[in-house]
């Protein structure tokens, strides 16, 4: 299958889902994230879940990292769909978010974070494949960034579902994750 036609597929699947199971599943990806060592992160890039497409509650996953290590810098995504490109944006308390037009919610402003010293990206995905490739939303702004990144940064998904054996249309663009969890397994690349 091709991009376009997974992209609807697992939309519609995590859709279905119902709220409980949502939980459930959530509950038990934040067990196997557990299972990594993150005594060298000192910086991540995360993501605001969004409701209405039913993510993974990325939240979670953030709040484990800030109370499990010291010092954490913590960014978000800010998105400028005019170039298809994302700034990570440090966050603090008193940061203010903003949902856009597409429904992603986002800093509304704060410092602009060095993508050379982010240590670990959780990537946003619809599907992902045997090979790490995933599936987005189609603007490429995830692939864009990690380009930005140093090389051996760290790239982790999630989701609800196992892997597709082969997404038919990546190309040289495209950037495979490090792991991605599901709720019963991690998968490495």
């Amino acid at each position: 299958m091709n991009k376009a036609e997974i992209r609807k597929e697992y939309l519609q699947k995590r859709l279905d889902l119902e709220a409980k199971q949502q939980l459930r599943f959530d509950d038990l990806m934040l067990l196997q994230f557990q299972q990594f060592n993150f005594n060298h992160i000192q910086s991540v890039l995360t993501y605001w879940p969004m409701g209405n497409k039913n993510e993974p509650n990325t939240h979670i996953f953030s709040s484990y990292l800030r109370h499990t290590i010291p010092h954490l810098q913590i960014t978000y995504p800010k998105s400028n769909f005019e170039t298809n490109t994302l700034e990570a944006i440090l966050i603090g308390e008193a940061t203010v978010y903003k949902t856009n037009d597409y429904g992603i919610t986002e800093p509304k402003e704060g410092l602009i974070f060095d993508p050379q010293k982010i240590d670990l990206i959780l990537m946003p995905l619809i599907a992902f494949d045997e090979f790490g490739f995933r599936v987005g939303y189609g603007k490429g702004l995830y692939d864009k960034f990690c380009k930005m990144c140093k090389s051996d940064v760290i790239k982790i998904g999630f989701s609800y579902f196992k892997p597709l054996n082969k997404i038919d249309d990546t190309n040289s663009f495209d950037v495979p994750l490090t792991y991605c969890i599901t709720p019963d397994h991690i998968y490495e690349f």
